[in-house]
């Protein structure tokens, strides 16, 4: 086989095969053959020239997936026309209203089958988006008043994991209706930390995407 004159290229196919294959049957039920053989001819050899296994490319998928995020993240959090609280809620509309949102959403992913691939999304989560990303901009609200909390490293946990995890239909396989009821839970709750961020148009977002998921699943 010819040297690969475009390296980045061969990475590019490969992680994209890679992620529709976890999403569709699940990271321990995909095996590297499974992934050559959506490769177009490209061989085994190819893809451990660039990956040692199955799970540096897990790693390198969810390093994809969040980068873009996390630019979206760093952009918003370095705003400064816009205090704390401000900034949390700018971040959340823009988060759910990403396009990318859809599509994943419409894969329906069974994270029942991907608990590597959600292990990985949430490690990142707690050790690099919540102290880098929304840690700074609740420090911020305390400093301009816009956010009262005495533990800001357990708060930016605490709204990541909910909003991710717990409130994420595709975790729990949950219904509109009970995702709704999580919805209006999670709004209560922000509430009580004075982060009335969660509008009518969010929740209208929230329900669509879980439309979108279910519809998927039928």
């Amino acid at each position: 086989m010819a040297r690969n004159k475009h390296p980045e290229e061969t990475v590019s196919l490969i992680l994209d095969v890679s992620f529709r294959l976890f999403m569709e049957k699940g990271y321990e039920h995909t095996s590297i053959q499974d992934i050559i053989d959506q490769l177009g001819g490209l061989s085994k050899g190819a893809i451990y020239h660039h990956f040692k296994s199955k799970e540096d490319i897990l790693e390198a998928v969810t390093d994809r997936i969040t980068a873009e995020s996390n630019h979206m993240l760093a952009v918003i959090r370095d705003r400064q026309d816009l205090n704390g609280i401000e900034k949390l809620k700018t971040i959340f509309k823009a988060s759910i209203n990403r396009p990318v949102q859809n599509d994943i959403f419409a894969v329906a992913p069974d994270f029942h089958s991907n608990p590597k691939l959600l292990f990985s999304l949430l490690h990142d989560t707690i050790d690099n988006v919540a102290p880098n990303y929304i840690l700074p901009i609740i420090r911020q609200g305390i400093s301009d008043g816009s956010i009262e909390t005495d533990y800001p490293e357990e708060l930016a946990e605490l709204i990541l994991l909910v909003a991710n995890v717990w409130m994420d239909p595709m975790v729990f396989d949950s219904t509109e209706e009970e995702s709704y009821r999580k919805f209006m839970v999670f709004s209560q709750m922000l509430k009580a930390f004075g982060l009335d961020i969660v509008d009518d148009e969010i929740v209208e977002r929230l329900r669509e995407l879980t439309s979108i998921y279910q519809k998927s699943r039928r």
